[in-house]
């Protein structure tokens, strides 16, 4: 079917566009238009912008530890059953299936699970086989498990630990590496309840610097796209900008991605020892051009932190809102659950300050991703009320008044004149995501990519605008209209396919039959486990 999309505003950095013009779409693929031939179906959009797909790089929308957080938290189902109109207050409100239907109503079409567990690996493919309509992908979590450990001790050749590496990424399915907390679980085995980026794993002797730059470097031989996604220490902590600032410095030329920026943006000043270092940070990563950071925006209101950093969630529960929390400490990374509510009071209205500032002080938005850490800063369903505060000062002022003045005075967010553009949101949500994870076939609205599109109708309620998209296409596929779910399809989880050396896997072998008793292919899975012949697509590594 030939489909036309007439006389909407394109909005698409890639190819250098933002005028209003006929967008065309052939067999799932956005084409040149025709010569010779009528449209099947058009749609009128004049008045609307049109964009690709958005992508969301760091959202933790399935696995066990989101499981857990729907187990703990039983009184948001009954809620959301009681009142089905109503948007739940966190993940632990909706199901995998629900999951795709609100992503899809605000345009995105691709998400990235960010922390999977490889051991853990066929528990979150089957989760987000079970999401509809947009495409997935995950990161697998290294840095605290004890084969790697072990290498890192021992001085092995890189060769080997990148063939470990390979084997990870490529049995668990994933697009990348996370690293959490690197050493820091593995400590906390040890009674270790607190630890830094130059710190030392007591039973291997190998620091937390030393885990994220092997990573690191493994990562970029391999040529995987993404570069290590790093999750620092001390997150959460009074005066843990300085950690950030040492994880940034550590890049040393080398690319490298940090994740949620905002929950390291905290300084020291004031009575309460509470304030902002985020233009410290801004332009520490101004200046770093290999540095990449997404930025965990904190918004008001109910949630629940999921999170593989035990050492994090195990001091938060003390925290808790509601009164309950789950911590595990699992074979390398454990993790914890922790409910949560951000108020409007001096430490959520500095926290919120914080991640504004960073989204409007780092000047390139190629290298500053649009996340709230799904659901640990927020759910992503406040994504819309987001995309307004960046792309209206009014906005932020007025929401400025109604927070905590004493805490704001501890930020430059007041003095903050920048407004988002349409082609700057069209930058941080589709073609930069799209170039950091490698993704070719989309992120952009040129000929021959993938007819993910998102279209949006033009209007003074920016929130309004972004939460009901007005039309949404996935592979082609009208799947949304006036924000409103129409059609309903499957996805692909996007995953890399490296290949270690057959001495690794044998090797490995040895390693878990030792260990557990158990065969290598009880940690592996075949793609036939999940039902769909068709669930996974792969994606290149670079040469």
């Amino acid at each position: 079917m030939l489909i036309r999309l007439a006389g909407g505003e394109v909005v698409d950095p890639v190819n250098g566009e933002s005028r209003r013009r006929d967008l065309w779409i052939c067999d799932g693929l956005i084409v040149e238009k025709p010569e010779g031939r009528r449209a099947d179906k058009t749609f009128d959009v004049s008045g609307c912008v049109v964009m690709a797909g958005a992508i969301d790089i760091h959202s933790h929308v399935g696995g066990g530890n989101v499981n857990t957080a729907r187990l703990l938290l039983p009184e948001h189902h009954r809620a959301h059953q009681a009142r089905p109109q109503h948007t739940p207050l966190s993940n632990a409100g909706w199901s995998t299936f629900r999951t795709g239907t609100l992503y899809a109503q605000m345009g995105f079409t691709t998400v990235v699970e960010p922390a999977m567990n490889p051991l853990n690996a066929l528990h979150t493919h089957l989760e987000l086989a079970d999401i509809p309509i947009i495409d997935k992908a995950t990161l697998a979590i290294l840095g605290n498990d004890d084969f790697l450990l072990s290498m890192i001790r021992d001085d092995a050749p890189a060769a080997m630990i990148d063939d470990y590496v390979a084997w990870t990424v490529s049995s668990s399915r994933s697009l990348g590496v996370k690293v959490i907390n690197a050493g820091g679980a593995a400590a906390f085995k040890e009674n270790v309840r607190a630890f830094s980026f130059d710190d030392v794993v007591p039973a291997y002797g190998v620091s937390s610097r030393r885990i994220v730059k092997t990573l690191q470097a493994a990562v970029g031989r391999l040529g995987i796209p993404h570069p290590l996604h790093v999750h620092a220490n001390n997150l959460g902590i009074p005066g843990n900008a300085a950690t950030a600032a040492e994880t940034i410095n550590a890049a040393e030329g080398e690319r490298l991605h940090l994740a949620h920026l905002q929950f390291y943006g905290y300084g020291t000043e004031g009575k309460r020892g509470f304030s902002s270092e985020a233009a410290r940070l801004a332009e520490l990563v101004n200046g770093n051009p290999e540095v990449t950071i997404d930025v965990g925006q904190v918004m008001f209101g109910q949630t629940v932190t999921i999170s593989a950093d035990v050492i994090r969630q195990f001091s938060a529960v003390g925290h808790a809102s509601p009164r309950k929390s789950v911590i595990y400490d699992g074979d390398a990374n454990g993790g914890g659950i922790v409910p949560y509510r951000y108020r409007q009071d001096y430490y959520g209205s500095l926290q919120w300050a914080i991640g504004l500032e960073l989204f409007l002080l780092i000047t390139d938005p190629w290298r500053v991703f649009f996340t709230t850490d799904h659901p640990n800063g927020a759910p992503f369903t406040t994504y819309p009320e987001l995309f307004e505060l960046l792309m209206s000062r009014e906005a932020r002022d007025i929401q400025s008044e109604k927070l905590n003045q004493a805490a704001l005075k501890h930020s430059t967010l007041s003095s903050i004149a920048r407004e988002y553009t349409f082609d700057e949101i069209a930058i941080m949500t589709r073609a930069a995501p799209a170039r950091l994870l490698g993704f070719k076939d989309r992120g952009h609205l040129g000929p021959g990519s993938i007819a993910d599109v998102a279209v949006y109708r033009r209007g003074k309620d920016i929130a309004r605008m972004f939460r009901e998209a007005a039309l949404v296409f996935k592979n082609g596929e009208l799947v949304v209209e006036d924000g409103v779910v129409t059609h309903y399809r499957w996805g692909k989880a996007l995953r890399l396919n490296p290949t270690p050396d057959t001495a690794m896997t044998r090797r490995l072998g040895d390693y878990f039959e030792s260990r557990y008793g158990l065969g290598l292919d009880w940690f592996t899975f075949p793609e036939t486990a999940i039902a769909r012949t068709d669930a996974f697509a792969e994606v290149p590594c670079n040469s």
